[in-house]
């Protein structure tokens, strides 16, 4: 499969009141910090979504955006295979931030926003597998299974393209703000109606 086209931050900005911009992060992220005018779907809620989203890239190109660029580029992958076009911000909003451009926030975010999901699921799964090694040396040896349980975990997730851990973790109370905790569903069939306005 080839890798999705991808705009810079220098062109994002040149180009971004003729672009949709989605963001692929989780709720509480997306409030932290996000381009100006981006609309939320997270990741999980992509495919629930590919209908919206095959109508706004039908009115012009659609522009995926995470905190690094990994997820938007899944994004536009699973995008891609329903045919739906969409570009991907190479170095994501922390390239746009680097450049010095603005991040709107959202009413109601944590002054210091949650650490990306990507680098929660490194801390937790290293974690386990350190605690599991930790265990089987001065417990028991079969705490070993821990760690061997986290390894095929991360296997299992790097074939399906899925990541348990990251849902879970999306879950914590950390990872979720007052503005988009009560009725995360509402926000969303909200996001998806703009998409189809335009």
């Amino acid at each position: 499969m080839t890798a999705p086209a991808s705009l810079d931050a220098a062109q994002t900005l040149a180009r971004l009141d003729e672009l949709t911009v989605v963001d692929v992060r989780s709720p509480a992220e997306y409030a932290g910090g996000h381009l100006p005018g981006a609309l939320n779907v997270p990741l999980d809620r992509l495919d629930r979504a590919v209908p919206a989203l095959k109508e706004a890239a039908a009115r012009g190109e659609l522009l995926l955006v995470c905190q690094s660029g990994n997820r938007s580029r899944t994004a536009c992958e699973r995008l891609a295979a329903q045919g739906v076009p969409a570009l991907d911000l190479a170095g994501g909003t922390s390239a746009w931030a680097a450049r010095g451009h603005a991040l709107d926030r959202q009413a109601g975010a944590p002054a210091r926003p949650p650490w990306a999901m990507d680098r929660q699921v490194r801390l937790a799964a290293g974690s386990l597998v350190l605690l599991g090694l930790l265990l089987a040396l001065l417990v028991h040896p079969a705490f070993q299974l821990l760690a061997a349980a986290v390894a095929a975990g991360l296997v299992f997730s790097a074939l399906t393209n899925t990541c348990g851990m990251a849902a879970a973790l999306a879950r914590l109370p950390y990872n979720r703000t007052p503005a988009c905790t009560p009725d995360e569903e509402s926000t969303l069939n909200a996001t998806l109606a703009r998409l189809r306005q335009g």
